[in-house]
C-alpha cells in the first residue's frame, strides 16, 4: 500500500512543484493573456480551469488515450523524487528536525489566508461559511462514499494502517507515552480539519461569489440589449434598479419579475438565475480544488504571487512529510530485516519508483492518478487496519495489550479502550468495508475525463484492461496478508517469534538483574532483610479488563493463560 500510495502521491507534489515556479511570475490568467489565439476551451470554461488541464496536464480526452509523456510533469516527477531520497538519506533524525518548520508553517498560512479573505470580502466568506454550519445535505450521510472517503482521510491524516507510523514509533524509548501522543495527534488532526475546511469554504466562497458577479454583469448586459430592442418593456424593471451599480439582490429581484410576465417565452431569453448556491454547488473537488479553485481565489488577492508562493510552499512541505513516513513503511523494515545499506537502498528505491510513476506523467496520468487514489488504497488500507485490530484485541488479546501498555505508561488506560478495541472498532470498520464492496459491485467505477471540444469534465467508465489493472491493484495490495500467514502457518518461512521472544526476554532479565543488585545493596547500607525492603513495582492494580483477575492470581495457574513465556517475561518479581 505504502509503494502504490507513494508512486501516485509524488506525482501530486510534482504538480504542486510546477506551480511553485510558476507564481514567482505573475499569472496573468486570462484566456487572452495564455494564448496568442483565443482558444475556444479557454473561453467555454475558464482561464484558470483550462491553465490546469491544457497548460500543466495537457490532458488527453480519456484514459485509453495515452498520448505521450508530459515533459514539463515528468522533470518536475524527477525533482520530486530527489528531494524525496535526500530526505531519507538524510534520516529520521534530521527529518524531525525539518517537520517542526514543516508542521507549523501550514498553520500560519492557513489563518493568513482566513483573515486575508476576510479582509478582502467579509460577505464572500460568510455565505458559504454559513451552509458549512447548516446540515443541509443530510441525505449524504446515508452515502456510503461519504464514509469511505472519510475512513480514507483518516488513515492518511493519521498514517493508520501504513507502516510508516511503526517506522518511526521504532525510534522512541520503551517508556515513551504514546496514550499522549495518540490523543494530542488526533485532537490535532481534527481541529486543523475543521480550520483547513473553513478556509476551502472560504476560498470557494470568495470564488463563487466572483463568478456571480460575473454572472450578473453577462446577464445584465442582455437585459439591456432586450430593453434597447423593445424585447423587454421598460415597466418590467423595479424603479429602484441601477444597472450601474447593479447588485445580486437586485438582479434576482428583476429576474424573477421577468421570469413571471415572459412565462411562455422566459427560455428563449437566455437568461441564468445567478445564484451563490448554484456557484458553491459547481464547486471543483479532489486536486482541481488546489489547482483550479484556490488558483482562481488568489488571482484576486492583492499581491496575489506571494499568496501562491506560500500556499504552493505549504502544500510541498506537507506533501513530502506525508511521503518521509510513506517511504519510511517501506524502507524501514526492509533495512532492519536485510540489513542492507540504507543510502543505496533509498537511492534504488527512487530511482524504481520514479521509472514506474512515468505512467503518471504521460497525457492519460491524470486518470491513472485518479484510479490509484480511488482504489489501490482505500480497500486494502480498510482490510490491514480491521485485521490489525483483530490481531490486537482478539488473537494477541487485549487483556494482555492492556497490562503491557500500563507497564509502559505507569498508569492504566481508560476502561473506553477496552470495549473500542474489542468491539466498536472492527464492527465499524467491517460495516464500512461491506458497504463499499457493494457499492463497488452495483455501481461500475469510473473517473471524470475532461473533453475538450466540450470544454467540460464528462464521467466515464473504465475500459476493461482498467478495470483489470483496478482489480490487480487491490488484490496486489492485499495480496501479503494472506500470502505470509500461508507461509508462516504451514512453517515454510520463520516469523522470527522465537529471536524476538528471547532478545525482549534476555533485556528484561538483565534489567531485573540490576534491579536486584541495587536493591542488594540498599539492603546492605540500610541493613534490611528482603522482605522488609518495599516492592520496586507499582502497587496499584491494572486494569485487564471486565472479570479479569491480577498479574498474581493469573501466575497461579500452572502455565497461565498466556504461557510460562508471558509470565516469565512481565513478571520479575
Amino acid at each position: 500500500v505504502c509503494f502504490f500510495v507513494g508512486l501516485y502521491y509524488n506525482v501530486i507534489i510534482g504538480w504542486r512543484i510546477f506551480y511553485f515556479f510558476k507564481s514567482f511570475h505573475p499569472l496573468k490568467l486570462s484566456c487572452l493573456c495564455l494564448v496568442v489565439v483565443v482558444e475556444t476551451e479557454c473561453e467555454r470554461s475558464s482561464a484558470t480551469t483550462y491553465f490546469w488541464y491544457r497548460e500543466t496536464l495537457d490532458i488527453s480526452n480519456s484514459i485509453s488515450e495515452s498520448g505521450g509523456l508530459n515533459w514539463k510533469m515528468t522533470l518536475c516527477l524527477l525533482v520530486a523524487w530527489s528531494l524525496v531520497g535526500l530526505a531519507m538519506i538524510k534520516g529520521i533524525q534530521s527529518s524531525g528536525k525539518v517537520m517542526y518548520f514543516s508542521s507549523l508553517f501550514p498553520y500560519v498560512v492557513l489563518v493568513c489566508f482566513l483573515l486575508g479573505l476576510l479582509g478582502v470580502s467579509c460577505e464572500a466568506t460568510k455565505t458559504p461559511n454559513y451552509y458549512f454550519c447548516l446540515p443541509s445535505k443530510l441525505d449524504k450521510m446515508l452515502d456510503p462514499q461519504v464514509w469511505r472517503e472519510a475512513a480514507t482521510q483518516v488513515f492518511f491524516a493519521l498514517g493508520l494502517g501504513f507502516g510508516g507510523v511503526i517506522a518511526f514509533s521504532s525510534y522512541n524509548k520503551q517508556d515513551n507515552n504514546c496514550h499522549f501522543d495518540a490523543t494530542l495527534v488526533s485532537f490535532i488532526n481534527f481541529f486543523t480539519s475543521v480550520l483547513a475546511t473553513l478556509v476551502v469554504f472560504a476560498v470557494l466562497g470568495f470564488k463563487a461569489n466572483i463568478m456571480n458577479e460575473k454572472c450578473v454583469v453577462e446577464n445584465a448586459e442582455k437585459i439591456l440589449g432586450y430593453l434597447n430592442t423593445n424585447v423587454l418593456s421598460h415597466d418590467l424593471i423595479p424603479p429602484h434598479v441601477n444597472f450601474s451599480h447593479l447588485t445580486a439582490k437586485d438582479y434576482n429581484e428583476m429576474y424573477r419579475v421577468i421570469m413571471t410576465v415572459k412565462e411562455g417565452h422566459f427560455k428563449e431569453l437566455g437568461l441564468d438565475a445567478c445564484l451563490l448556491e448554484d456557484e458553491l454547488n459547481k464547486s471543483v473537488q479532489g486536486t482541481g480544488l488546489a489547482f483550479i479553485a484556490f488558483t482562481e481565489a488568489m488571482t484576486h488577492f492583492p499581491a496575489s504571487p506571494f499568496w501562491s508562493v506560500m500556499f504552493f510552499l505549504m502544500l510541498i512541505n506537507l506533501g513530502l512529510g506525508s511521503m518521509i513516513g510513506t517511504m519510511s513503511g517501506i524502507t524501514t523494515p526492509i533495512i532492519d530485516t536485510f540489513k542492507v545499506r540504507k543510502e543505496v537502498f533509498t537511492v534504488g528505491s527512487c530511482i524504481f519508483a520514479f521509472v514506474v510513476g512515468l505512467i503518471f506523467v504521460q497525457r492519460s496520468g491524470n486518470y491513472f492518478v485518479t484510479m490509484f487514489d480511488d482504489y489501490s488504497a482505500t480497500l486494502p488500507l480498510t482490510v490491514v487496519v480491521i485485521l490489525e485490530n483483530i490481531a490486537v484485541a482478539w488473537i494477541y488479546g487485549t487483556k494482555k495489550f492492556m497490562q503491557e501498555l500500563t507497564e509502559m505508561l505507569g498508569f492504566r488506560p481508560y476502561q473506553f479502550y477496552y470495549y473500542t478495541w474489542k468491539y466498536v472498532s472492527p464492527i465499524c470498520m467491517a460495516v464500512l468495508m461491506t458497504a463499499s464492496i457493494i457499492q463497488l459491485g452495483v455501481s461500475p467505477p469510473g473517473y471524470s475525463a475532461w473533453i475538450r471540444e466540450e470544454a467540460a469534465e464528462k464521467f466515464l467508465f473504465y475500459p476493461t484492461w482498467a478495470m483489470a489493472i483496478l482489480i490487480s491493484l487491490i488484490i496486489l495490495a492485499s495480496l501479503p496478508l494472506p500470502l505470509v500467514f500461508i507461509l508462516r502457518q504451514f512453517h515454510l518461512v520463520s516469523d522470527g517469534s522465537n529471536a524476538l521472544s528471547g532478545t525482549y526476554k534476555k533485556g528484561r532479565m538483565m534489567k531485573d538483574i540490576s534491579n536486584l543488585e541495587d536493591n542488594d545493596e540498599t539492603r546492605f547500607i540500610l541493613s534490611k532483610v528482603p522482605s522488609e525492603t518495599p516492592s520496586p513495582m507499582p502497587t496499584h492494580r491494572s486494569y485487564l479488563g471486565p472479570g479479569s483477575n491480577s498479574p498474581m492470581e493469573m501466575s497461579s495457574a500452572p502455565n497461565g493463560r498466556y504461557g510460562s513465556g508471558y509470565l516469565l517475561a512481565s513478571t520479575p518479581e
